[in-house]
Order: C-alpha cells, then sequence, then structure tokens
C-alpha cells in the first residue's frame, strides 16, 4: 500500500519527500518499481480459492497428496508437488488431531438409570429437564475438562465446573452449582451418557438428595448427546 500510495503521486509530489514521509528508501521504491508484477491467471486464482474451501472444510487435516486428489476430482489438474509448494504459498498448515479415547466407560458394579428423556429435547417449561455432559478445552495453562450443565428449556448453561481431571467431583461441582442457582422443583430430570462419573454411587447420591430423577441415553446412540454437540461446535 506504500509503494502503491508512491507510484500513484510520483508526478504531483517528489519521490524524495513522499518516501521520507511514509519511511521507505528511494532505492527500494525504485527497485519496486522496475520490478515486474506478477499477474495472477483465473485458473491459478480458482486453484487458490478450492485449495482453502476444501482445506477449511476437512478442518485443516488434509495434507498435499489428499488436497491435490479432490482438486483432480473437481477437474482441476495438479501434482502432489505442486499442491505441496500452493499450500505453502497460502499458509495452509495441517493441524494433528488427538484421537478420540473413551474415557468415561462406567465400572460394572455401577447402576444405570432407565432413559427418561427418550429424544424429547423439547420440556414445556423450565427446570424440567436439565443435561449434563463433559469436555476438553486448551487453555494457556495446559488442557482441562469443562462440566456442564443445560436447561434443555432455554437451552441456557445452569451450571459448570472446570478441573485437570476428569472425576466425579468435577461433574458434581456443576451440578451443586446448578442447583443453588436454580433450586429446582423436585422431580426435574437429569439426562447424561453412562459414563463412569455420572453412574457412581456418588453421583448418584448426590441426585437422590436433590430430589433429582436419573436419566440416561441408550449405548451407541450419538443422538442422544445432539443438544451438546451444538453447544460444542
Amino acid at each position: 500500500m506504500k509503494y502503491r500510495f508512491i507510484k500513484d503521486n510520483a508526478q504531483a509530489y517528489p519521490v524524495r519527500m513522499l518516501c521520507r514521509v511514509i519511511r521507505v528508501g528511494k532505492s527500494a521504491f525504485y527497485a519496486w518499481k522496475a520490478k515486474a508484477a506478477h499477474v495472477i491467471s483465473a485458473e491459478e486464482l480458482h486453484l487458490y480459492r478450492r485449495a482453502k474451501v476444501l482445506f477449511n472444510a476437512s478442518r485443516e487435516s488434509l495434507g498435499a497428496r489428499e488436497l491435490a486428489k479432490k482438486l483432480r476430482t473437481e477437474g482441476i489438474p495438479i501434482t502432489r508437488y505442486r499442491m505441496g509448494k500452493v499450500m505453502k504459498k497460502l499458509n495452509l498448515k495441517v493441524t494433528q488431531r488427538i484421537a478420540y479415547k473413551v474415557t468415561t466407560k462406567r465400572k460394572h458394579g455401577d447402576a444405570v438409570a432407565d432413559n427418561l428423556l427418550n429424544q424429547n429435547f423439547n420440556p414445556l417449561s423450565r427446570n424440567q429437564v436439565w443435561t449434563g455432559d463433559i469436555t476438553y478445552l486448551k487453555t494457556g495453562e495446559g488442557w482441562v475438562y469443562l462440566a456442564i450443565i443445560m436447561d434443555l428449556y432455554s437451552r441456557r448453561i445452569v451450571g459448570w465446573a472446570i478441573d485437570k481431571r476428569m472425576t466425579t467431583t468435577l461433574i458434581s461441582r456443576a451440578m451443586m452449582k446448578a442447583y443453588n442457582l436454580r433450586q429446582p422443583p423436585k422431580g426435574l430430570v437429569f439426562h447424561s451418557d453412562r459414563g463412569s462419573q455420572y453412574t457412581s454411587q456418588h453421583y448418584r447420591a448426590l441426585l437422590v438428595s436433590y430430589g433429582i430423577r436419573a436419566s440416561m441415553g441408550d449405548v451407541g446412540a450419538c443422538w442422544e448427546s445432539l443438544p451438546h454437540e451444538v453447544l460444542w461446535v
């Protein structure tokens, strides 16, 4: 932008004065002026745009080989070697993701509650159905676990807690915060997955003391956690 300003106004103002104002050396200006401009063709521009779209759609996981394959299926001829150069030019860096690890597998001695929710994600009023879930977040102090309690009626987070360990204490703190904030009537349904934290005797005793009925989703029913999946996205 600095050089373009000089180029556009070189006839009206002395070059020396303009270079002094924007702190650019005259030799640098004349070297830029003598350099031929690089013109991007329509095909190259289309390649850059599609590469960015496909790369972002993959959540920054496609390497040069796979990205080149996808572009070739769209009729864009490109080799893996050239794709690597294009990715470097566009600053498309692959992000290595951590493989999913099951960390909430319940113990055989823990009881499982019935599915009282039965995919009814739309209660008629507040404090009828709460749901809970745990995820992990990257912070400046490292990875931490976040437990949340959501009121399904308003989709509002009514309780939450953070810890470096995913324990029953973590979800208990979130529930206590939600209960103290809302003071729900007895009979409220709390729905969760069958993780070991939610099926533990300590957590079940906490729900009983609050007059909350436990509800748990079926095994392998990913749609049971749909409200939370939308939240995490």
